[in-house]
């Protein structure tokens, strides 16, 4: 019988969490355990949700990250979840919006969930993030957001054409080429882009071609911060408790002042984790005694990935080095077993053949190598063509 991971205490103790229990739980809350079925829209959707966004700096990535955890989902149903946000195209209603999340990286949201997001994000605290000269003050700031929310509303357009519109909106000042960027100059109104997204203002919208294109998300205006902000805390302590507010600031990429008082402002639990502090939600103590079992293929940037804490468990040993960049997760893509990463790998595509190469950090038995195989066939799946396994060494560096 395996020992129980979480110890039953009473009133007055504080519940002991081991890092297996919350591995275990952590995988079956986002699916990674067993993946989910049904009517992938509405799942893609869901599974977004359950990963508090999806990671899509990468878009081929997140791809990979949702439909993987998914029993047939592929990167098409991905794409058609995105739909149209704006609307305008009917029948192409969204259930995932693409836009700037946490960290103000690009994520792929519930659009149910949106205004939750979006009121939790643009509450959050805000620094100087550009040289003066280059930076908007708050009343510029207002002025692009509100320029910008009303160029995208109903429509879709490119940056350029976004530039035209908010210059007539606002004045030439938004416009001077003064924000650097890939060795050429980009316009100021820029330099709250992502802070637009944060606030409801863009997402992005179909491509155009090649062309990236952007509209205003129809899913409603941002919740109250009292309410959006402890939603968040429950929603990320949900995912991936027990965590800390330091681990929640690392999250956002907040400071850990504003962190310690978001999160302890929130009805969370005290628990210790494997004999350090640590919380989860208020009644949300329970954890399996089942520790996780079994291969799974984690592509770049998985939200599992980056979001695990404490990190040097979940890339115990060989792994912190050899599957992060100098500490930092998401450059590799994570041969996880049991619940922990055990090495790398790579995916090379040539027409409809894709040639995964695993880099395993130990010996993998017949059983897992079986398991292994079956992570192969089915990320062949998600991508729409057909997979074939080579153990060895993956040669190529980290973002390859």
């Amino acid at each position: 019988m395996p020992t129980p991971m979480t110890t039953p205490t009473s009133a007055h103790m504080t519940p002991r969490v081991t890092w297996a229990a919350a591995q275990a739980r952590r995988f079956a809350r986002q699916s990674l355990t067993t993946p989910v079925e049904g009517a992938a829209p509405e799942q893609l959707a869901l599974l977004a949700g359950a990963m508090c966004g999806t990671h899509a700096q990468v878009a081929s990535a997140a791809e990979l990250s949702l439909a993987l955890r998914h029993t047939e989902a592929t990167r098409q149903d991905v794409r058609e979840a995105l739909g149209d946000p704006s609307g305008k195209v009917p029948g192409e209603e969204a259930t995932l919006v693409k836009t700037y999340g946490p960290r103000g990286t690009v994520h792929l949201l519930p659009a149910a969930e949106l205004p939750l997001w979006t009121g939790a994000l643009s509450a959050l605290p805000t620094g100087a993030q550009h040289a003066e000269g280059v930076r908007l003050d708050a009343r510029q700031t207002d002025e692009v957001i509100a320029a910008i929310a009303d160029a995208l509303t109903g429509r879709c357009l490119t940056v350029d054409e976004m530039t035209e519109e908010i210059v007539a909106r606002t004045g030439p000042w938004a416009g001077e080429l003064t924000m650097p960027a890939f060795q050429t100059m980009w316009p100021r109104w820029r330099t709250v882009m992502h802070t637009a997204g944060q606030r409801g203002a863009l997402c992005f919208g179909p491509n155009r071609g090649r062309k990236v294109t952007f509209t205003r998300p129809r899913s409603g205006d941002p919740l109250p911060a009292a309410q959006a902000l402890p939603a968040l805390v429950q929603r990320y302590l949900h995912a991936y408790g027990p965590a800390t507010p330091e681990s929640f600031a690392k999250w956002l990429a907040m400071p850990i002042g504003w962190a310690r008082t978001t999160f302890h402002g929130c009805e969370v639990e005290e628990v210790d984790f494997e004999g350090a502090p640590a919380w989860v939600a208020a009644g949300d103590a329970v954890f399996s005694d089942e520790p996780v079992r079994g291969v799974r293929l984690l592509p770049y940037f998985d939200s599992f990935g980056i979001d695990a804490y404490p990190r040097e468990r979940f890339f115990p040993g060989r792994a912190f080095e050899r599957a992060t960049a100098r500490g930092q997760a998401g450059n590799y893509p994570l041969l996880v077993v049991d619940g922990e990463v055990a090495g790398v790998w790579h995916q090379k595509r040539s027409g409809r053949r894709i040639a995964v190469t695993v880099e395993p950090l130990g010996k993998l038995g017949a059983g897992r190598m079986r398991e292994l195989e079956a992570q192969v066939v089915r990320v062949g799946e998600v991508l729409e063509g057909a997979a074939s396994l080579t153990v060895g060494e993956v040669a190529v560096g980290p973002h390859a």
